[in-house]
């Protein structure tokens, strides 16, 4: 690959274009045959694909039992009841679940069953539009309780995130605990983002997003994790739904816009 590419134009309403290769843009749900290398925590490593005691912790394999596996987001309240957030195409599976459809802990690839590994019940989704149409987020969120969900990732991740959120920044330094790399830290690189994402129902469109290097910051089976500032001013303050990325980047949905649409604040410090 290049970014020897010709016929971008050099300039677009004034300011110049820079070139970048990204590689082709997947779902980060786990892809058998697609997992990442260990996380870096400070602590003795934990295996995120195992089935924890209850209440789990955030940023662990997870998913509806027709899929594969993703990650916990993190848990979420509205004042009243908690859940477990994650994205679409982990707990409502691309559109195709139903409310009320089961949520386990672990993912069935990691061998988790219905009815054994429940943690929670499809509450809501934002529907992902195939077609072309304008998308902002690929989320949903499951009904659960403190007693099945913490709200801290295990030992060896950044901890509890913090409940007030930020708005990304270019050169921001951020962190993630998932699924499929534990946890690991990189830089967001651009902002206000449109990209083709391709998912097993098609080419979907997003606009708004984030994007995060380096490549190695997710893999696989990541989608859903909950990525924090992890500069000194700002430490884990949410920034953004992890769901997408290739060999070179990874795409977070805004947290905020998240937040938003289900009427939901992060369950944190």
């Amino acid at each position: 690959e290049s970014a020897d590419v010709f016929g971008f134009p050099r300039f677009v309403d004034g300011v110049p274009v820079v070139v970048k290769v990204t590689g082709l843009l997947f779902s980060r749900h786990h892809r058998p045959g697609h997992d990442g290398g260990p996380g870096g925590g400070d602590d003795d490593p934990v295996d995120p694909t195992a089935r924890f005691d209850r209440p789990v912790p955030i940023g662990v394999s997870t998913g509806h039992p027709a899929i594969t596996a993703g990650t916990i987001c993190c848990r979420v309240t509205d004042g009243t009841y908690a859940y477990a957030l994650s994205n679409n195409h982990v707990y409502a599976n691309q559109n195709q679940a139903n409310i009320g459809d089961s949520v386990i802990q672990p993912g069935t690839y990691d061998g988790g069953t219905v009815g054994t590994d429940n943690i929670g019940a499809l509450s809501d989704f934002q529907p992902i539009l195939f077609g072309g149409a304008d998308n902002t987020i690929d989320a949903a969120i499951a009904l659960t309780s403190t007693g099945y969900l913490g709200n801290a990732t295990p030992s060896d991740g950044y901890g509890t995130p913090k409940s007030t959120t930020m708005t990304p920044r270019i050169n921001l330094k951020v962190q993630k605990y998932g699924r499929t790399t534990g946890l690991t830290k990189g830089r967001v690189s651009a902002i206000n983002a449109i990209v083709n994402v391709g998912y097993s129902g098609g080419v979907v469109r997003f606009v708004n997003q984030i994007i995060i290097e380096p490549g190695s910051f997710s893999a696989g089976g990541d989608s859903g994790s909950l990525i924090v500032s992890n500069d000194r001013s700002s430490k884990r303050k949410p920034v953004g739904l992890l769901f997408a990325g290739s060999f070179f980047i990874t795409i977070a949905n805004p947290i905020g816009d998240v937040l938003s649409r289900f009427g939901v604040t992060i369950d944190g410090d």
